[in-house]
Parts: structure tokens; C-alpha cells; sequence
């Protein structure tokens, strides 16, 4: 997969369309529904990339990496 730094920005501003946290910024889903996801699988296309990533990034406890990234983009 290319590494595309515009990935980690869209987790901080988008929001998930549809389901239990609908409307939700993605970074604030519960690992417990990205851990269902990953059971259930991830939806196709760009939104299931993302989830996966931040199920990637929380399962790692590099979500540092986001709130960083959220403070020095004022986002």
C-alpha cells in the first residue's frame, strides 16, 4: 500500500456515514467497533481503508500519532 499523508488528516475531520456511532469524527470510534469491523469485516472501498488503519494505529497505541497531528493542525 502507498503511504498517502492525507490519510491520517481524514481520519481527524471525517465522519462515519452510517451505524451505531453515525456522525461520529472517525478517530473517536471505540476500538471495540473497530474490533468488530476487523471480526466482521471492514466495508469496501476508501471508508474501509480508513477503519483499518485506525484499527491499525489504536491496536498499536500510536494514536499520539493523531493527536499530534490534530494539535499542530489546529483541527
Amino acid at each position: 500500500m502507498e503511504w498517502q499523508p492525507e490519510l491520517l488528516r481524514d481520519l481527524l475531520k471525517q465522519k462515519m456515514p452510517f451505524g451505531k456511532y453515525e456522525n461520529w469524527v472517525l478517530y473517536q470510534l471505540p476500538v471495540s467497533y473497530l474490533e468488530w469491523f476487523n471480526r466482521k469485516g471492514f466495508p469496501k472501498g476508501k471508508l474501509g481503508m480508513q477503519l483499518q488503519t485506525l484499527y491499525e494505529i489504536k491496536l498499536n497505541g500510536l494514536e499520539f500519532l493523531l493527536i499530534e497531528l490534530k494539535r499542530r493542525e489546529g483541527l
